[in-house]
């Protein structure tokens, strides 16, 4: 029985960033808690008797989501089954969630606030949305924080593929898509980001990025001139990359809720993704050139 927090997801690339921001608290992930299963879920929850559960956990391959329903099980029933849990023993829930509730049609560049209705083009921000309203219904004290375009030393991320392409053949063309646009961010600023709305017991939507904003070329052209890695990269349009699940233009987030709060921890962006590299460098690059073996 754990009474503090806890982090379903932990060894996720989130997760790993609030364990170490919440260094009391307990993780956890698949098989050992499975939230899309209600009755495991609900007595695993009914043995640890949280007062606080955080929910990194996610079916997050947005083009796999188009087709495997195992997305709904996990980021729609699975929130449900914690809201539920949360809402019959008065624990506090955090759910993260993301940009992809959004259809990206807002004319450029003028953000998304917590106020605009939610859109989603794919299954996958179909079934986060689903999630959320499931989380905010619940009758429970909730925070749901919708991030977008996350990157951290953890797991698997845009930077890291770049970096893996870049690696293999310094004089290939890496062609990357530009006429979308959004915020990147640091999974140990969200995580603390995170900690703060706990301390605060905030409620409601909070919008969770950090500040300004970018196309993926140009996030990959600082990141691996950053990274000092010799590359060859070109911008590309969304309609010569296509993918499976559509992606929103705009995924430009305001954090007007956690300001309006006080609570906002986040920078801009060039200035995170500088911080990271300058902590991760070493770590990174050995991870994936281990990869490249």
């Amino acid at each position: 029985m754990i009474k503090g927090t806890l982090i379903l997801g932990s060894s996720g690339q989130l997760g790993t960033d609030c364990m170490s921001v919440l260094p009391e608290a307990k993780g956890m992930d698949l098989p050992e808690i499975d939230i899309a299963n209600r009755a495991q879920c609900l007595g695993k929850l009914d043995s640890l008797q949280p007062a606080v559960i955080v929910n990194c956990a996610a079916y997050t391959a947005v083009d796999a989501c188009e087709s495997d329903p195992v997305c709904w099980k996990v980021n729609a029933e699975g929130p449900k089954h914690l809201a539920e849990w949360a809402a019959a023993t008065g624990a506090f829930l955090v759910h993260i969630s993301t940009d992809y509730v959004f259809d990206g049609n807002k004319p450029l560049f003028e953000a998304y606030t917590e106020t605009d209705k939610p859109a989603p083009l794919s299954e996958y921000g179909k079934s986060k949305l689903a999630g959320e309203v499931a989380v905010l219904g619940g009758g429970t004290a909730a925070a749901v924080l919708r991030t977008a375009w996350l990157y951290g030393a953890q797991g698997k991320n845009f930077l890291k593929t770049m970096l893996r392409l870049a690696l293999q053949n310094p004089e290939r063309e890496i062609r990357v898509v530009n006429d979308q646009f959004g915020s990147p961010t640091w999974s140990l600023t969200l995580a603390r980001q995170v900690a703060a709305v706990i301390d605060a017991r905030a409620t409601g939507i909070f919008h969770a990025t950090s500040e300004k904003y970018c196309s993926w070329f140009d996030l990959a052209s600082r990141f691996l001139e950053r990274m000092q890695i010799p590359h060859r990269i070109s911008p590309c349009t969304t309609a010569e990359y296509p993918v499976p699940a559509r992606r929103p233009q705009n995924s430009i987030l305001e954090n007007a809720a956690l300001k309006r709060h006080s609570l906002n921890l986040f920078g801009d962006w060039e200035a995170e993704l500088d911080a990271f590299v300058e902590k991760h460098r070493d770590s990174v690059m050995i991870e994936v050139k281990r990869l490249l073996k």
